[in-house]
């Protein structure tokens, strides 16, 4: 099997997924074993996430960790998931200076490194702006 199709072919890589538990309904990301809420084990199952939330904090990146000197200035930011997990992301396709609290995101896998003597691409999850706001109605 060729790796592209390896890679693609894992869920939780171009997917976000994590555990609603059966007990209490919360969702939680990443996936866990046991509830932090209500303690109960067994009871927790695969969910997929929608991938679309509100940014709660952010910060602008300009001193940039290894390996990330191209991307500055780059934006980190707390999202909120419709479904109530926290996640730490960057939020890309936007001019930094633009991001605030309250900005509706959305998921977007994008190619986070590459390590150059294998040619071998990683990817991850990043937020984006949403572009079109789903319509009330």
């Amino acid at each position: 099997m060729a790796v592209p199709r390896f890679w693609r072919e894992i869920p939780n890589r171009y997917n976000l997924i994590g555990t609603k538990c059966g007990n209490c309904n919360t969702v939680f990301f990443p996936p866990r074993s046991v509830c932090p809420k209500c303690r109960r084990m067994g009871k927790l199952e695969p969910y997929k996430l929608r991938g679309r939330g509100k940014i709660v904090s952010y910060c602008t990146v300009h001193v940039p960790a290894d390996g990330f000197e191209d991307a500055v200035p780059y934006v980190l930011a707390i999202v909120e998931l419709e479904e109530g997990p926290r996640i730490t992301a960057q939020i890309t396709d936007c001019n930094p200076d633009s991001v605030k609290i309250g900005d509706e995101v959305e998921v977007t896998f994008r190619q986070i490194r590459e390590e150059s003597q294998d040619g071998l691409i990683y990817y991850g999850y990043k937020f984006k702006p949403v572009s079109n706001p789903p319509s009330e109605g």
